[in-house]
């Protein structure tokens, strides 16, 4: 299955809370990407059924090998986009919504270049 920009959306959203609050449910997904219960229900059925992630009888979210995979590729996209933004003097909020934007778009191979180029610059 070829996932999509809302589930890579998801998958992102997961890490992060994870990162802030170690454990994940629906309801905090809701709450941080300010979507409805029943969508954020729907989304995580599929990227469960999927195989991204398991969802234990407490309702707790954990990623699948495949899933953290495919979270951190994505928030290190987001990251590395951002940061490039801001050095070429966009603001920090518009750069990591247009990071947003652009992490799901560009190619590997396009990503890997500009990853490379940019690292040449790291102090």
């Amino acid at each position: 299955m070829i996932l999509l920009e809302s589930g890579e959306m998801y998958l992102e959203t997961i890490l992060v809370l994870q990162q802030k609050n170690d454990k994940v449910r629906s309801i905090d997904i809701s709450e941080e990407m300010q979507f409805s219960k029943p969508s954020v229900s729907r989304a995580v059925k599929l990227l469960k059924t999927n195989g991204y992630i398991n969802v234990d009888p407490n309702g707790y979210i954990t990623f699948t090998d495949k899933g953290r995979e495919v979270a951190e590729e994505i928030y290190d996209r987001h990251n590395v986009l951002t940061k490039c933004l801001i050095s070429l003097g966009v603001p920090e909020e518009i750069a990591a919504k247009d990071a947003c934007k652009i992490e799901h778009d560009i190619s590997k191979e396009t990503f890997a270049a500009l990853k490379n180029h940019l690292s040449k610059y790291k102090n």
